[in-house]
């Protein structure tokens, strides 16, 4: 995932750093609560920080941070304690923030006295805001000074901003408080053994915006926005019960995360899509977006339709060399309210991504496997054919039959697969790959777009366009498997450069080809090797690069680092192709390396040996939650489930392989073709319920979408 610039990883955000999220709101914070503006803090709405200093003092003293606790994606508990100034150690006050994040945050400030004697204190909140773009925060690069002015009335403090005509402001409210233009101050006195409690609203108000409002409504549950939408949200996915309750608590974070991280269309509200990630990247993104509602899918397929959709609106349709936008092109990364003074070529989107095309078709392929109405998938495939001419032609503009990207100005991303950091793509000996650049897996992912839309094409009746797609997806992996292996090395090149050699470093791109079929049986045997090896499989997961590379790092964003949307890909691609025992152990090392990150996946860590450290190891800049990590354990149990669903065939397929240190699995509240469905898989067998009447359950081998556009297209031609 990657913003503007040539550095994609996240900004850093520092040890032990709360960050809470609900639609496109965060805040990011110390572990007391406070926020400094000579960090990457701040509270940020539709992009802007309107919160860069967030200060609590007792007495003027800072807090000394005792714990805090992250209660749902939204809202966090922080508690502290005050310093004493007569030598003691421990202090009778204990001071806790209960904070939620929506539509700006509200906090409850919460002072305990522990001693037998009243305390007096002097409760201070220091508020700044500077009204910063995101970027600028993120790159530690901040170029505008908003002329800002500050005004009190009644219980509220106001601080507005201007800048070229745009004006912004924020609203604290705190009843009881004396507001000041620099603070707000609550003078106390906290009885013996009593408490103290007040709260205090922070509410952003944008020009034009309707986004501002109260965080909590007075209805009978006393329930905020954010948490009445967790609970629609909880109502409408599975809850997963596990022997196994490490792998059970890991998949629950798992629907936790993706449920903060959906987000609307702002043009289409009741449309939910999937933001790439917190903090940096709470947006829609092409490539992550749909590769996290494709892994979604079993828990809430309507993810992955939103998604589809948005894109769908914000296809290319011209050729925009600033923002790299092409006839049929999908984006990668849109902005809901970026500064346009500061967005790459003035617009709010950017289409530098090569693989987001060809994914967008594959996926809806997928959605239309799990029962969408005929409508729905119809009015998208003009899209997909749209998507299509783009791979043709824009995508393989050399006509050599296989996809390839140089970036359109010298703003651009350098590298546009998923490896978009800089040096994400290197030979073995660590030079750079020069562009065009044709990556393995997006050949996959072409070839994936050619059959889905051929099998929709058969399943349609249109055997015509069913026969065209059959043919291209065929020369496509006979090429492939002709131009991209090196049988010295036993293992298919990273990519081909722009001089149509093989880039020949050893990365774990290759195994994204497995989950398509595109890798020749023959072949399989060695990928899934070398996959496995020491130099590639760290005991934590598959690493992104072969440790005996020229460019390997294992404290690199793409140069053998390990990430969880990568190794369930990987694991994915191997159950396909046989390899059980490898796709057991990858999941298995994935979701132990949740275990000690308290559940939570994060984007990636460092690729150092389990042999050297019993932990993984973070990486510094790592974006938590993030989409395609949160949805990286649903892929990896549901693959050894072997479970998938294909409404047109009316047939559900699952096969379970999990591994008997899992335990039992029970499964309620599963969606299948419109209907909620049980699944229980223990020692005894697998037992369905709920199944729809019209649905037909099978167990073994499901036929790929390749096996079904293969028969169809064996029929006789006319």
């Amino acid at each position: 995932m990657a913003g503007w610039n040539a550095d994609t990883a996240a900004g850093p955000l520092g040890a032990g750093t709360v960050t809470l999220v609900e639609e496109t709101s965060f805040c990011i914070s110390l572990p007391s609560g406070d926020i400094l503006p000579e960090h990457p803090h701040g509270l940020f709405v539709q992009d802007t920080r309107f919160l860069s200093r967030w200060n609590l003092t007792i007495n003027s003293h800072a807090l000394e941070s005792l714990a805090a606790e992250t209660q749902e994606p939204f809202r966090a508990l922080f508690a502290g304690r005050v310093s004493r100034s007569d030598g003691y150690a421990d202090s009778p006050l204990i001071v806790e923030r209960v904070r939620e994040v929506g539509a700006g945050i509200q906090e409850q400030i919460t002072v305990r006295n522990y001693s037998r004697e009243p305390v007096e204190c002097v409760v201070s909140l220091e508020a700044e805001a500077d009204f910063a773009d995101l970027f600028e925060v993120k790159e530690a690069r901040i170029q505008r000074t908003w002329d800002t002015s500050r005004y009190v009335g009644g219980d509220q403090l106001t601080i507005a901003g201007k800048w070229q005509g745009v004006q912004k402001r924020v609203t604290i409210q705190a009843a009881g408080a004396e507001m000041k233009p620099e603070r707000v101050t609550y003078e106390i006195t906290v009885p013996p053994h009593g408490r103290w409690s007040a709260a205090v609203r922070v509410t952003p108000e944008l020009e034009a915006s309707d986004r501002s409002g109260v965080l909590v409504h007075p209805d009978g549950e006393g329930l905020s926005p954010s948490d009445r939408r967790r609970k629609e949200w909880v109502a409408k996915i599975p809850v997963v019960r596990m022997g196994n309750r490490s792998i059970e608590r890991t998949l629950r974070r798992s629907y936790e995360d993706l449920g903060a991280l959906r987000i609307e269309d702002s043009n289409h509200p009741e449309r939910v899509v999937v933001a790439a990630g917190a903090p940096w990247f709470m947006t829609l993104f092409g490539r992550d977006s749909l590769w996290a509602s494709e892994m979604a899918l079993p828990v809430d397929p309507s993810l992955a339709l939103g998604t589809l959709q948005t894109l769908a609106d914000r296809q290319g349709s011209v050729v925009d060399r600033l923002t790299e936008e092409e006839p049929g092109k999908i984006l990668h990364e849109v902005r809901l309210s970026v500064n346009t003074g500061l967005a790459l070529g003035g617009k709010s989107a950017y289409y530098g991504s090569v693989d987001a095309t060809p994914l967008f078709v594959d996926v809806l392929g997928a959605v239309s496997r799990w029962g969408f109405g005929a409508d729905i998938i119809a009015n998208l495939l003009p899209h997909a054919d749209r998507a299509l001419e783009w791979i043709r032609h824009y995508g393989d503009k050399d006509g050599d039959g296989f996809v390839e990207y140089e970036r359109l100005n010298d703003q651009g991303l350098i590298n546009q697969g998923w490896k978009d950091s800089w040096d994400g793509i290197n030979f073995a000996d660590g030079t750079l790959a020069e562009p065009p650049i044709a990556l393995c897996e997006v050949q996959g992912y072409v070839y994936a777009a050619y059959t889905a839309r051929a099998w929709m094409a058969y399943d349609a009746g249109d055997t015509a366009r069913g026969d065209e797609l059959t043919d291209l997806a065929a020369e496509l992996k006979r090429k492939f498997n002709e131009q991209f292996w090196m049988p010295d090395r036993g293992y298919y090149a990273i990519a081909l450069d722009g001089r149509k050699r093989q880039v020949d470093a050893c990365a774990s791109n290759m195994g994204h080809c497995l989950v398509y079929g595109l890798v020749d049986e023959d072949k399989a045997p060695q990928v899934a090797e070398r996959l496995m090896s020491p130099e590639m499989f760290s005991g934590w997961g598959v690493r992104t690069l072969a440790s005996n590379m020229g460019a390997y790092n294992p404290a690199s964003y793409h140069n053998g680092s390990v990430w969880p949307h990568d190794n369930a890909i990987i694991a994915a691609g191997l159950l396909r192709y046989g390899f059980v025992t490898e796709a057991q152990r990858i999941t298995t090392a994935i979701l132990e390396a949740a275990e000690s990150s308290g559940g939570r996946l994060p984007e990636l860590f460092c690729g150092f040996s389990r042999d050297q450290f019993a932990e993984p190891v973070p990486y510094p800049t790592a974006c938590s939650p993030q989409a395609w990590a949160a949805t990286a354990p649903i892929l990896l149990v549901t693959n050894l489930m072997r479970y998938d669903v294909h409404v047109s065939r009316r047939e559900l397929w699952m096969d379970p392989v999990l591994p008997e240190a899992y335990g039992d699995l029970h499964i309620t509240n599963a969606p299948v073709g419109g209907d909620r469905i049980t699944i229980d898989i223990d020692k005894s067998g697998l037992s369905l319920q709920g199944l729809p009447e019209w649905m037909q359950f099978r167990r073994g081998h499901r036929p790929w979408i390749t096996e079904l556009v293969e028969e169809a297209n064996r029929r006789p031609r006319r």
